[in-house]
C-alpha cells in the first residue's frame, strides 16, 4: 500500500457546539457530520492554548507553547530546536502545502522570504494582518496572496468594505460575492493546489493543510448564508453578564472595554445567526474537497482531520472571543477519518491539538525526530483505552497565566491573577453555571486536580507557574475599575 496522504483542515475560532455533529443547537454542517459519520469524534477535545499563535505552535510542533515559543500570548517565534510539522513531512518523501491563514509570526516584511516553517508551497490570508503591520493598506500587492487575488478580480479591498475590523462582534454581510469570499477562495485553490499535485507529483505522498481564516469575527457571512439562520431561533448563550462578576477576574472588565456591553440580547442573537451562516459556508466548500477525494480515489488513501485552534465564546456571559477555559472558548471538534479505521464511533477520550503531529506521524508510519509533548492517538482511533488521564491547557504570561485541567468530568480553573479558583462538574453543569469552589461543594476534587496540575508543571517544565515553594504562583487581583472602551485598539481598524 503507498504512502498515506494527510488532508489537515483547521477552522479558526470555532466553538465545539457550533457543529452538527456535536448535537442538536449547531449549525447545518452535513460536510463535517459526514467525516465524523466515517470517522472518529472526540467528544472531549480541547485547545492547548486557547489563543491562535500558541495554538497554531503546538499544531506545528506537537508541543505545548511554553516549549514550543517560549510564550502562552499571541505572539512568539517558532523556537529552533523544536519539531515542525512540515519539516517532518519533507523528510519523508511528502510534498507539503498550506492554503489560507496559518498565522506564524513574526511576518516578514514586503520583499523578504515569508515564515512558513517547511512548507514547500503557501498562498497566504493573515486577514490583513501583514497590510496592516507595514501600513500598506493602499496599493498593498504581493503581500497576501488572497489580497492580491481579490483586486486580479475587481474587488481589491473589499474584504473590509464593510467597516468591520477582525475583532468585531457585530452582526454584518460581507461585500464580496460568494464565489470572492475567503473561504470560498481557500477551498478553492487547495484543489486546484492537489490538482496540480496529481498531475505533477502523483508518485509522493501530500501534506495538504487547509486552513479557513472564519469563522473568526467580523461574522460576515456572503450572499445567501447571510440570511441562513433566524436570529430568534439560534441557541440563546450561556449565563449573564452578571455573572463575570464570579468568574476569571481577567475577563470582567471586557464587555465594557470591547463595547460588548453595548450589544443587546438581540444583538448578540444577530452575530450568532451570522457566524452560524459562515460555519455553513465553510461545510459547503469542505464538500467540494471531499468530493473531489472521491472522484480522484484518493479518499481510499487520505487521512482527513478537521479541527480549530480554539472557539469563541459567542456571548456565554456576555463575553466573546476566547483567552480563557470555558467550553465554548477552550473545547474544540477534533475528528478524524482514516483509511482503513472503522468509522462512526464517538470517544470521550482526552485529547488536544498538540497530539496531531505524534498522531499523523504513526499513521503515516513516519518516525518523529523529536519527544513531543502530544500523545499518539492511533489506539483511540483504534477502540482502544486513553492516552492520559487529564488535559490542561495553558494561556497568558506573568502576571495573568492560566490553566486548566479536566478529567473529563471535573474542570478545575486557575489564575494567576488573585489565585483565583473555579471547578465545574461538566456532566451536570455543562454551561458553566455553578462553580462549586465557590458554593462550598468541591474542595476535595479540586484540591485533587489542583495538586494534579502541580505535577504536571513540574513534568513539563512550565517552571514560570510554580512559585519558590512549589505551589502554583499567584500576584494580586487588579482594582476593578470603570473600563473605557477603546475602539482605537480593537475598533473599526482596516484588518
Amino acid at each position: 500500500m503507498p504512502p498515506m496522504n494527510v488532508l489537515l483542515i483547521t477552522a479558526d475560532q470555532l466553538r465545539y457546539d457550533a457543529i452538527g455533529a456535536a448535537g442538536a443547537g449547531g449549525a447545518l454542517t452535513p460536510s463535517i457530520d459526514r467525516i465524523a459519520a466515517e470517522g472518529v469524534f472526540f467528544e472531549k477535545a480541547y485547545t492547548p492554548c486557547p489563543i491562535c499563535v500558541p495554538a497554531r505552535a503546538s499544531i506545528t510542533t506537537g508541543n505545548y507553547p511554553h516549549r514550543a515559543t517560549g510564550t502562552k500570548r499571541n505572539s512568539g517565534l517558532i523556537k529552533d530546536d523544536q519539531p515542525r510539522i512540515a519539516h517532518h513531512f519533507n523528510d519523508n518523501g511528502y510534498e507539503t502545502y498550506a492554503i489560507g491563514k496559518l498565522h506564524y509570526v513574526p511576518y516578514a516584511a514586503p520583499g523578504e522570504k515569508r515564515l512558513l516553517h517547511g512548507f514547500k508551497y503557501c498562498e497566504l490570508c493573515e486577514s490583513g494582518r501583514i497590510i496592516n503591520q507595514y501600513g500598506m493598506v493602499e496599493n498593498s500587492l504581493g503581500i497576501e496572496d488572497y489580497h492580491d487575488y481579490l483586486y486580479r478580480h475587481g474587488y481589491g479591498g473589499y474584504e473590509r468594505a464593510h467597516g468591520m475590523g477582525n475583532n468585531e462582534v457585530f452582526a454584518t454581510v460581507s461585500m464580496l460575492p460568494e464565489d470572492l469570499y475567503v473561504d470560498t477562495w481557500v477551498a478553492m485553490r487547495t484543489l486546484d493546489t492537489l490538482e496540480m499535485h496529481v498531475q505533477e507529483h502523483a508518485d509522493r505522498p501530500f501534506f495538504m493543510w487547509m486552513s479557513f481564516p472564519k469563522p473568526h469575527s467580523p461574522y460576515d457571512p456572503p450572499g445567501r448564508w447571510a440570511e441562513a439562520y433566524d436570529p430568534r431561533e439560534v441557541p440563546e448563550p450561556a449565563g449573564t453578564r452578571e455573572m463575570l462578576a464570579e468568574k476569571d477576574p481577567v475577563m470582567r472588565g471586557w464587555p465594557a472595554a470591547f463595547m460588548w456591553d453595548k450589544l443587546s440580547p438581540e444583538g448578540i442573537r444577530a452575530a450568532k445567526a451570522r457566524y452560524y451562516g459562515i460555519i455553513s459556508h465553510q461545510d459547503d466548500r469542505i464538500r467540494v474537497l471531499l468530493e473531489f477525494l472521491e472522484d480522484s480515489g484518493l479518499a481510499e488513501n487520505t487521512i482527513v482531520c478537521y479541527t480549530t485552534d480554539h472557539g469563541d465564546m459567542m456571548g456565554d456571559f456576555g463575553c466573546f472571543f476566547k483567552s480563557n477555559f470555558y467550553e465554548g472558548s477552550a473545547r474544540i471538534p477534533f475528528i478524524w477519518r482514516v483509511p482503513g479505521i472503522a468509522g462512526g464511533r464517538r470517544t470521550r477520550e482526552l485529547a488536544g491539538l498538540q497530539d496531531i503531529l505524534p498522531t499523523l506521524a504513526a499513521l503515516t508510519g513516519t518516525e518523529l525526530s523529536h519527544d513531543v509533548h502530544g500523545c499518539d492517538l492511533t489506539g483511540v482511533l483504534k477502540g482502544g483505552g486513553g492516552v492520559r488521564d487529564a488535559y490542561v491547557s495553558q494561556v497568558a504570561d506573568d502576571p495573568e497565566q492560566g490553566y486548566m485541567i479536566t478529567d473529563g468530568r471535573y474542570k478545575y480553573i486557575y489564575r494567576q491573577t488573585g489565585a483565583h479558583e473555579e471547578l465545574y462538574d461538566l456532566d451536570e453543569d455543562p454551561q458553566e453555571l455553578a462553580d462549586l469552589v465557590r458554593r462550598g461543594a468541591g474542595r476535595e476534587k479540586a484540591e485533587d486536580l489542583r495538586g494534579k496540575l502541580v505535577e504536571w508543571l513540574k513534568q513539563y517544565g512550565d517552571t514560570a507557574m510554580l512559585d519558590k515553594s512549589g505551589g502554583l504562583v499567584s500576584s494580586p487581583a487588579p482594582v476593578q475599575k470603570k473600563a473605557e472602551p477603546r475602539p482605537s485598539s480593537w475598533g473599526k481598524r482596516w484588518y
